[in-house]
């Protein structure tokens, strides 16, 4: 593939991905088992499906972690699940904290700024209204901003749901 090639291709989308609810479920049945809580200390990574991982490579987007995990998600967290090393959606900065209309997720506008109107989906489990109406208003690209049940993390109609709509990009309206 030529330079010129590679530059009039269209970047992939990103998917921004949260670690806790999504791939870390808070409602499973059954409580993890006893060798887990020598788990890096954390028995709920018991809980993680390694082969998720896959799945979410499958979909043919670029991974960045969303998450309060942060550069832990790539030691922790991927290995397990089977994902490289990915980039990661910093915290905001203590002059950047509390920025924006009351129930904005911090990490609704970093992601944003990231996307810089490329297309995107966001995996969350704390995905509120105005999360979406600031989407809407500051992103001129398209985005799927997904709420994933914490209790049940994500499941094949997630995928489902992730899928199509990236199928449509493609596609015109």
């Amino acid at each position: 593939m030529t330079a010129a090639t590679e530059r009039q291709r269209p970047l992939r989308p990103l998917l921004f991905l949260d670690v806790d609810g999504p791939l870390i479920p808070f409602g499973s049945p059954y409580p993890p088992p006893p060798a887990a809580s020598d788990d890096d200390g954390n028995p709920l990574l018991a809980r993680l499906d390694p082969g998720i991982g896959a799945r979410l490579l499958d979909l043919g987007c670029s991974l960045v972690w969303a998450t309060t995990w942060g550069e832990e998600a790539n030691e922790v967290v991927a290995p397990r699940v089977g994902l490289p090393r990915l980039p990661v959606l910093g915290l905001p900065g203590e002059s950047e904290e509390g920025r924006g209309p009351r129930g904005l997720h911090w990490k609704t506008r970093p992601l944003v700024a990231w996307a810089d109107g490329r297309p995107f989906v966001w995996v969350d489990d704390e995905i509120g209204a105005v999360d979406r109406q600031w989407v809407d208003a500051a992103h001129p690209g398209p985005a799927l901003l997904h709420r994933v049940d914490p209790a049940r993390g994500l499941q094949d109609s997630d995928f489902r749901t992730l899928t199509e709509w990236l199928g449509a990009l493609g596609r015109p309206s």
